[in-house]
């Protein structure tokens, strides 16, 4: 029987993590652990025969194992049962290729395919926007949030310290916080928009279906464009100019520039120059809402 065939038909036995999510972690619980020599067994059954019933006690002898790693991934704001689920799929995976004349127990080798659906289901799932795409970002994704010990942006030695204990650059650092930083918004905003006093910035509020060309609309667009182009520059000038010049050459210009380029440019930290950065955006924004 193919690898493939084998990995079906044990994902119909297994126990599903629906309706009461707390009964399945109580069932999980019970099922008892194997010894080295239950598991060495059975592992040998499953590789010299194809044995399924030999997979499936290996794989329910381990749901324990899963329900226990998806717990610290629920800080994502992704629900555990499909954690549960996508780490049970991972269980799967590394009890098909599980050899059991290694000489390591199962947990030890499946821990690592458990990990890795877990987080391929997080990051489809916890942004609209991908916020991770390269190895590099993908190493930080999971690690920056341990790696904070307070609220708020890093500091430069603190940027420093995690580029240099997860093995990327300062840059990459400082790129994903501002990611992270950031949240996706609902087409229709939330439920509490309407409340008095709040400010929608739901997209459905500004965006609109598109529309035949009208004059006057064009007239009032091209009066409207002009008035903010006006006020930003007003607004460019009344920065000092090193401000203004970090602005133009990240934000304005075709070739941009990177905080690293900048940071050597002026002498200072890539830091401070997003301090400096974003400094001029809230006066500038200030400025323009005036």
């Amino acid at each position: 029987m193919s690898n493939s065939l084998i990995l079906k038909d044990m994902n119909l036995t297994l126990p599903q993590p629906v309706g009461s999510l707390d009964n399945y972690i109580q069932i999980a619980n019970r099922i008892p652990v194997l010894t080295a020599e239950e598991e060495r067994e059975l592992a040998q059954r499953l590789q010299q025969h194809g044995d399924l019933e030999a997979a499936r006690r290996l794989v329910l002898s381990h749901l324990r194992f899963v329900v226990h790693i998806a717990h610290g991934y629920k800080g994502y704001g992704l629900a555990l049962a499909d954690l549960i689920q996508e780490g049970n799929i991972g269980l799967m995976k590394a009890v098909k290729r599980f050899d059991p004349n290694v000489g390591v127990r199962l947990v030890s080798f499946a821990v690592h395919w458990v990990r890795a659906e877990m987080h391929e289901f997080i990051l489809r799932n916890w942004r609209i926007v991908k916020v991770a795409t390269t190895k590099a970002q993908r190493k930080l994704f999971f690690n920056l949030r341990s790696s904070k010990k307070r609220l708020g942006w890093f500091s430069h030695e603190e940027v420093r310290k995690v580029a240099a204990d997860l093995g990327v650059s300062p840059e990459n650092v400082l790129e994903m916080e501002s990611r992270l930083s950031g949240h996706d918004v609902g087409f229709d905003g939330y439920a509490d928009d309407d409340d008095a006093g709040s400010v929608s910035v739901a997209p459905s509020t500004y965006l609109q279906a598109e529309q035949r060309s009208d004059p006057a609309v064009e007239l009032e667009r091209s009066d409207w464009d002009e008035h903010n182009t006006r006020k930003l520059e007003h607004a460019m000038q009344a920065l000092d100019a090193r401000s203004r010049d970090i602005l133009v050459r990240r934000w304005l210009s075709e070739d941009k520039a990177t905080l690293q380029e900048l940071a050597d440019h002026y002498n200072i930290s890539a830091e401070r120059v997003r301090q400096l950065e974003s400094n001029a955006m809230q006066k500038i924004k200030g400025t323009m809402t005036t």
